[in-house]
């Protein structure tokens, strides 16, 4: 059988492509190992099984497309990019990691998973926008850089960020200290993000005048939020009256974006979450998208994935060996 050649064009110097030191070729070679890799010049020379190395091709194809939108590859780049083929061939990696949302200080935030495009997307697509999926999936991120994204355009007005306070059960007036001091310790990752995104000097600025807007759950009752960008946090520790308060407070003009992950609960008393409620509630109404991340689209270190599916493993695991536990009273 004939090998396949996939020419390089000769604007990119071949490291671009294959790596310092061949260290992107080693990754290829590996995760394609059952096929016959060759370099020359600017040409590669790919032999094996047809269907597989159509794959490694159209891999290629996508990776030298990464290099015609500007940016330089990278090793998590590679990897991602082949993870997606692998699970999906028709899948377009450059189109994932070249899609630019917000740029500042020399940083620009892109989604790096498919399943994270396909949020993205859906928050542009739908007012109310459900991210559910395990820690370092993207999910908060990626609202906020969408949320500085619409303020910049004039989509919006004002963002609005909050978390629901549940160690101290919402009861924050009998914390000591100022209001700001109260809340800090439950609204510092909306923070971190924040300054993230934002240039530092511009942050008390925004927040002074009420363009961004910090604040917990409980400070949400009453109010209607119009030509808003609102993010809801951590939405696995509301109640279900909280989100359906929470979503109410929806006016005209505004988007709306609730995270959360619905395998890490702390809510007392064994409460239901709002959030696992919300999904069958509001399941066939139109404009609103659930979108489910999991340990796949995580882009902390790559051991967080290995937690995260490691954990998932143990508990189902666990569900499967035992046997629910029932109260008097019923199930809850």
């Amino acid at each position: 059988m004939d090998p396949i050649v996939i020419k390089v064009p000769t604007a990119f110097a071949m490291v671009a492509l294959i790596g310092p030191s061949d260290s992107y070729l080693r990754i290829l070679e590996s995760e394609f190992s059952q096929l016959s890799i060759t370099v020359r010049g600017n040409e590669i020379y790919v032999k094996g099984e047809i269907e597989v190395a159509k794959q490694f091709e159209g891999l290629v194809e996508e990776l030298i497309a990464i290099l015609r939108s500007g940016q330089n590859l990278n090793t998590d780049m590679v990897r991602r990019s082949i993870g997606m083929i692998k699970q999906d061939p028709a899948e377009h990696p450059a189109e994932v990691l070249s899609l630019n949302i917000l740029s500042n200080r020399g940083k620009t935030i892109r989604p790096k998973t498919a399943n994270q495009k396909k949020y993205v997307d859906a928050i542009d697509t739908n007012t109310i926008t459900f991210g559910i999926g395990p820690a370092g999936s993207g999910k908060t991120y990626l609202a906020m850089a969408k949320a500085i994204q619409s303020l910049q355009s004039k989509q919006v007005n004002r963002i609005i960020l909050t978390r629901p306070a549940v160690e101290a059960g919402e009861r924050l007036g009998f914390l000591p200290g100022t209001l700001h001091e109260k809340i800090d310790p439950y609204l510092r990752p909306l923070f971190d993000a924040l300054h993230d995104m934002i240039d530092q000097d511009a942050i008390p600025r925004l927040m002074n005048s009420g363009v961004i807007e910090v604040a917990p759950l409980a400070y949400m009752r009453g109010r209607t939020l119009n030509d808003a960008f609102i993010i809801l946090d951590e939405a696995q520790n509301t109640t279900a009256e909280q989100m359906k308060m929470f979503l109410t407070r929806l006016g005209f003009g505004s988007r709306m974006v609730v995270t959360g992950d619905v395998t890490q609960i702390d809510l007392p008393n064994n409460s239901q979450s709002g959030l696992k409620i919300v999904q069958d509630i509001l399941k066939d109404v139109d404009d609103i998208a659930f979108m489910h991340l999991n340990a796949e689209d995580v882009v902390r270190n790559r051991l967080v994935g290995d937690i995260v599916t490691a954990y998932g493993n143990w508990d189902e695991n666990i569900s499967k060996s035992t046997f629910p536990i029932r109260s008097g009273k019923g199930d809850r």
